[in-house]
């Protein structure tokens, strides 16, 4: 038996909660959704990071947490739950054997990313020229950009913005998106294999990473873990594309400007803050890896 279950209005209330808090962080993006419309900033939140809301809204409690539950409760048949007795009856907790046996690889893999990640200093000098990259002689060649947006200072404004400048990427995942003019550009070559290697906590993209490995950890991953680093996403994403070749003026944004030293100024201080949050949200992903032993 267990004594020390969480009872079911506590535990509802904090799933209520966090379905409440889902539906806030969501609902730009689900107001585009619903009217039909395409949403340049946030579709990336749910097309690169496949999900829905409704697995957002979905709260867990993480490993070791046994809930007190109705003899019918949903919960009893959710995948990679098991049943447990409580004082008061029945109880249902992560089967962390059972998780770990299906997912043991994507866990220990989080582990190394993560915690190799979170042991370097940021560096802060990209200025996100990535996006600028992603889009170099694209104009010039004829090809479509990546997203229905205009191009702030037009197309060879742009291109003379990345042959002005130092690009330093150390993202694989940004990195395999630049056209193949902007390549050689770089000055670091990020692979898959090496990515454990590369990556830093000043990248905007690693950050933005850490709710993709909150997903892939499912329902180990505690609620307010997922949307902590669901909102930091999001927040990170906005900057992204204000930093952008794009114009986003139509969403209601002001461009920043990182051709200017004020934009660099600007983009700096906003990718130290997001480090921060980023490095909080690492340390408790560790914690959870460690309470998942794979």
């Amino acid at each position: 038996m267990r004594p020390d279950a969480l009872g079911e209005p506590s535990w509802r209330a904090a799933a209520a909660a966090h379905a409440e808090r889902a539906d806030a962080l969501t609902a730009v993006w689900r107001q585009a959704h619903d009217a039909g419309r395409k949403h340049a900033i946030e579709d990336f939140l749910f097309t690169y990071y496949p999900t829905r809301p409704g697995q957002l809204r979905r709260w867990h409690p993480g490993p070791g947490v046994v809930l007190e539950v109705a003899p019918d409760d949903e919960r009893l048949g959710w995948r990679w739950y098991r049943r447990v007795e409580t004082a008061g009856g029945a109880g249902v907790t992560l089967d962390v054997e059972a998780f770990v046996a299906a997912r043991g690889e994507t866990v220990r893999y989080v582990r190394s990313l993560v915690g190799a990640t979170a042991s370097r200093p940021g560096t802060f000098g990209c200025f996100g020229l990535h996006e600028w990259a992603m889009v170099y002689q694209d104009a010039e060649k004829g090809r479509d950009h990546r997203h229905p947006l205009p191009l702030r200072l037009g197309g060879s404004g742009t291109d003379a913005v990345v042959e002005s400048h130092r690009i330093t990427c150390s993202h694989i995942d940004a990195f395999r998106f630049f056209t193949p003019e902007a390549r050689d550009r770089n000055q670091l070559r990020p692979t898959r294999e090496r990515q454990v290697a590369m990556e830093q906590p000043g990248c905007l993209h690693a950050n933005m990473d850490l709710y993709k490995w909150c997903l892939k950890l499912g329902p180990a991953a505690p609620g307010d873990l997922l949307l902590d680093a669901f909102e930091l996403a999001r927040d990170i994403r906005y900057t992204d594309m204000q930093a952008s070749p794009y114009d986003v003026t139509s969403y209601g944004l002001e461009s920043l400007a990182i051709e200017t030293p004020e934009g660099k100024a600007e983009y700096v201080r906003r990718q130290r803050q997001f480090a921060e949050r980023a490095q909080t949200l690492r340390r408790r992903l560790l914690v959870l890896c460690e309470a998942l032993p794979a």
